[in-house]
This record gives structure tokens, C-alpha cells and sequence, in this order.
């Protein structure tokens, strides 16, 4: 007994082990291939690139002047001047910091969006487990459906079967085969819509056994590990740190800019030559722009705090809601394995000890149970998925 119970186990083991395999290898082809997310990358790239620009000085002027003298007499006069101008130097230390941070959070914003494909990747795995999971319970079901349309058909032509009892039997073996029929329709479907996320590459999914992973009890554990991956938690504390930087910067941008260059001065007979320094006043220019810095900061605080909340509420209202399932599961398993239903059904039948409305009813019954645990099992697996789902 102990051998046998030892087997079922490694059986176990192996196809759970099998089933995350087939899931896990169904994301990294998506991942690979998915023309969103390559959309996604190239304009994070591109992103990052944009955030890299204006950190260098603005482009040096050179100017010219040609004037003609008047009277003829005095000549002709030429003007020559090279000139740069500088923000304070401050200014260009934070944008080369603010560039950084930026990029780092361009970044924090593709994670998201890689999450969000994979999720419904996920989501959509999940439904075709459910699908090939009813499929095979249908297969089943249609068996034993013709098995016994046979069955009544040898017997009423013996005459111990009555055509209704026949009836019925014929009736029950085509719905089953149009339910076999309209799930592989609903399938044949999801299939198409993994192949489209996998950039239009057919992927062959045929998993039928839904695992589930054994979620943390004490939701609060649970959430502080999950808050620190949540990439829309991480890109507003990443906002918060953009919009202290950007509020230096506007200081620095505050303060006078340098403008230095050679400049030259030619008349008849004379030549001049040098440099040039000024300084621009910030009067005007950027006003308002260091308040904008400071309430920005402010409404990013804000936001991330809102942001904090909501997660908070759907995490823990998720995590209530696995754990219920995963209770139900249980407890449904035991109870439709307690006993085994259809010999028993099948036996009652056979020996006349209930009639063939019985026999159905009381079948329907039992596989309308079946039904509701593989729903349970699905609605469980997307829950889960969600939970889960900055760990994909």
C-alpha cells in the first residue's frame, strides 16, 4: 500500500511539474515573439534615447557684419563674432542625473506593459487548460453515452428495452457530441489567439490539469513581498525622485547663464580683435518654473499614495478570494471522490433498481459537479495568475 501511495505521488509530482513546464515554455515563446511587446521595446529604446538629448550646451552662433561707409572715404567695415553661451554649471550635472532617472523608469514602464502581455497570455492559457480539461470529461461522458445507446439498442431488440428508454439513450449521446463539438470550437479559438499573441506562430498547448500554487495565508507577508515588485508602485516612487530632481534643475536653470567668444572689428586701417562675456538675467524667462517643480512633487506624492491604497484593497481582495477557492476546492474534491458514483449508477441500472430518468438525472447531476470544479479550478488559476502576476 505504502509503494502505491509512494507512486501516486512522483506521478503527481512529474505532471505538475510538467504542466508549470508547458506554461512557463508557452510565455518565453510569447515573450520572444509577441509584435506588441517588440513595438514596446523599440519605443523604450527610442524613449531613452530622447531622454539623452539637451544635455550639452546649446549650439555656439558665429555672426558676420559687412557695412559700407558712407562718405566712400572711410571704407568699409567687417564684424566677426564667435559666441557660446552656458547654463550655470550645476544645471547640467542635474540633467545628466534627471536623463538617468528617466531611462530608469522608461524601463519600470516597459516591465509593465511586459506584465500586462504575459497576464493575459497567462489568463489565456488557463482558459485552454479549462477547455482541454471539459474536453476530455466530454470524451468520457460521449463513451459512456455510446456504450449505452448500444446497449438499450441490443436489448430492445430483444425486448427488454422499451423504444423511449432507447430514445432517451440517443438523445443523451447527441448532446454529448454536440458539446464535444462546440468545445473544440471554443478551442480551436484560443488556440488562435495564442498564436496570434505569439506573433502569429502556431503553439501547440495541451496541458489539461490545473496547478495551483499554495498561496501565502497571511496576506499581510504576502503583500510586502508583492508591493516591492509592483512596477506601477516603483514608477511613481521613480516620478517622486524625477520631480526633486527636475525642481533642482529649475533652480540651476534660475541662475545666470554664461555667454562667452571672440569677436573682431575691421575698418580701413585699423583692426580690432577679442573676447566677449555677458550674462543673461533671469527676470522673466523662468518664472513660475521652480513652483511648477514643487506642486508636481507634491501631486506625485499624492498620486503614489492613492496608487498605494488601491493596490493594497484589489491584492487583498484577491488574496481573500484564493484563499476561499482553494477552501472549496478541497473540500469539492473529497466529496465527489468519496465514492465511485457512475459504477454505482451504472450497477442501479443494470439490475432495474432505478430507471433510466433516474439514471440520467442523477448522471447529469454528477457531471454538473464535475463541471463546477474545473470552473472553480479556472476562476482559482486567473485568480492566482493576477495575484501573481509581477512574478511572470
Amino acid at each position: 500500500m505504502s509503494k502505491i501511495y509512494i507512486t501516486l505521488i512522483f506521478i503527481l509530482s512529474v505532471s505538475t511539474a510538467f504542466s508549470q513546464a508547458g506554461i512557463d515554455s508557452v510565455l518565453a515563446e510569447i515573450e520572444k515573439n509577441n509584435t506588441t511587446l517588440a513595438a514596446y521595446r523599440k519605443n523604450a529604446d527610442a524613449d531613452k534615447i530622447g531622454n539623452k538629448t539637451s544635455l550639452l550646451p546649446e549650439n555656439p552662433e558665429v555672426g558676420f557684419n559687412y557695412l559700407w561707409g558712407n562718405p566712400d572715404q572711410i571704407g568699409n567695415r567687417t564684424d566677426l563674432s564667435v559666441t557660446q553661451s552656458f547654463d550655470f554649471p550645476t544645471a547640467y550635472m542635474y540633467k545628466s542625473q534627471l536623463a538617468n532617472l528617466k531611462n530608469e523608469q522608461v524601463e519600470m514602464e516597459y516591465k509593465r506593459q511586459r506584465y500586462d502581455v504575459l497576464l493575459g497570455a497567462k489568463v489565456l492559457c488557463t482558459e485552454l487548460t479549462y477547455l482541454n480539461a471539459l474536453y476530455a470529461e466530454y470524451q468520457k461522458r460521449f463513451n459512456n453515452d455510446l456504450k449505452n445507446a448500444n446497449a438499450f439498442k441490443k436489448k430492445m431488440e430483444v425486448g427488454d428495452a422499451t423504444i423511449l428508454e432507447y430514445n432517451k439513450s440517443q438523445i443523451s449521446l447527441l448532446n454529448t457530441e454536440k458539446q464535444l463539438e462546440q468545445i473544440k470550437i471554443e478551442r480551436d479559438a484560443a488556440l488562435q489567439q495564442l498564436a496570434w499573441l505569439n506573433g502569429g506562430n502556431t503553439l501547440d498547448y495541451s496541458d489539461s490539469v490545473f496547478v495551483a500554487d499554495i498561496i501565502e495565508p497571511d496576506f499581510e507577508k504576502w503583500y510586502t513581498q508583492a508591493a516591492s515588485y509592483n512596477p506601477m508602485l516603483n514608477w511613481l516612487k521613480q516620478e517622486i525622485a524625477i520631480s526633486l530632481k527636475e525642481k533642482q534643475l529649475r533652480v540651476a536653470q534660475n541662475l545666470p547663464k554664461i555667454n562667452t567668444g571672440y569677436m573682431s572689428e575691421k575698418v580701413v586701417g585699423e583692426q580690432f580683435h577679442g573676447v566677449t562675456l555677458g550674462l543673461s538675467i533671469p527676470l522673466w524667462g523662468n518664472k513660475n518654473t521652480v513652483k511648477y517643480a514643487r506642486l508636481k512633487t507634491e501631486a506625485v506624492n499624492s498620486m503614489e499614495t492613492d496608487a498605494k491604497v488601491q493596490f493594497y484593497n484589489e491584492m487583498k481582495t484577491l488574496h481573500g478570494k484564493a484563499t476561499a477557492l482553494q477552501n472549496s476546492i478541497t473540500d469539492f474534491k473529497q466529496r465527489i471522490s468519496a465514492n465511485n458514483i457512475l459504477d454505482l449508477l451504472e450497477k442501479g441500472m443494470q439490475k432495474g433498481e432505478i430507471s433510466i430518468s433516474e439514471y440520467y438525472y442523477e448522471l447529469m447531476f454528477f457531471y454538473a459537479n464535475k463541471e463546477e470544479l474545473l470552473s472553480m479550478e479556472k476562476e482559482l488559476n486567473i485568480t492566482l495568475a493576477k495575484l501573481n502576476k509581477y512574478s511572470l
